[in-house]
């Protein structure tokens, strides 16, 4: 026997209310992004026309974007950042995952002075000078890797795949054990295999701040070729002439205003965080909760 839940009218109405609330909500969120790029698909005569705000435009173009990758510090910003983001976002899960694994063993000797040392980084920290005397006394300073060392690995991170280490299942690493695997042997053909969820929930996160690295590029790195694509963008939007500081012909900006340059790399360094997203989304609920909560 079936059982349908028949719902009543105020409940009707409750859930009306919440689906409207929520609708607003996702609207305002998500218009911005939509005028971004509606500002930089629109041509100059249309922007003009209708006072620089423009919602539904009548023509498209994209030679905005044509302008951007054909100059030479949009491009090379984009390596720099993609470089960083690939590169440091391995670096930190394989950093993380050594020393997370241990540490999720109770029989590790020192393991919780160890663990206080770290909470305790989470909590004070020697400040912006130090930081920056010991990245160019390292000779890390106008490097690419003055982008990903500092920093490898997050306290916070850090505890939580510690924490969902500990929650897997003893027996199974016990029955490995019994197979004749060592330590190495059980993280990379047992465990990792099982925490696929919190991998790619924390891979979300190094890759997220990698991406929108910003600070550690206005700090450490004064070479132009060698800025990330944030550092580049907060310097075209404070850029009184997009033209010299893109090196984009001068010409071209007759038939583009400037906004839409801007825009347009507003979308160039937003666009592959929208892309990427979907696709680790179905993880980073599960990993986030399980490596959070120890039941």
């Amino acid at each position: 026997m079936s059982f349908v839940l028949q719902k009543s009218k105020g409940d009707k109405v409750a859930d009306a209310a919440i689906n409207t609330v929520l609708a607003l909500f996702a609207l305002v969120t998500l218009f911005p992004l939509y005028y971004v790029v509606v500002v930089s698909l629109t041509p100059y005569i249309e922007v003009m026309k209708n006072g620089g705000f423009v919602i539904w435009p009548e023509h498209l173009t994209f030679q905005a974007y044509k302008e951007i990758f054909g100059s030479a510090r949009i491009p090379q910003a984009l390596k720099i950042t993609v470089f960083i983001t690939v590169v440091g976002t391995t670096l930190n899960l394989v950093v993380t995952t050594l020393l997370a694994y241990p540490l999720s063993k109770k029989s590790v000797p020192g393991r919780n002075f160890i663990l206080m040392a770290l909470v305790f980084t989470m909590i004070f920290s020697g400040g912006i000078i130090p930081l920056y005397i010991m990245v160019r006394s390292l000779g890390l300073y106008d490097s690419v890797w003055a982008l990903v060392i500092p920093g490898m690995v997050s306290t916070f991170n850090l505890l939580i795949v510690k924490t969902y280490f500990e929650n897997l299942p003893a027996e199974v690493e016990e029955a490995a054990k019994v197979d004749g695997c060592g330590d190495i042997q059980t993280l990379f053909r047992i465990v990792l295999p099982l925490s696929a969820p919190i991998m790619a929930t924390i891979g979300l996160f190094y890759g997220v701040t990698h991406w929108n690295e910003y600070f550690k590029g206005i700090f450490y790195i004064s070479d132009k070729t060698l800025m990330p694509m944030q550092v580049v963008l907060r310097s075209m939007i404070q850029a009184p002439n997009v033209s010299s500081e893109l090196s984009i012909n001068s010409l071209a900006l007759d038939a583009l205003p400037p906004e839409t340059i801007k825009m347009a790399v507003v979308v160039v360094a937003t666009l592959p965080l929208l892309i990427i997203y979907p696709f680790l989304q179905k993880y980073f609920v599960k990993g986030a909760l399980l490596g959070s909560v120890k039941g």
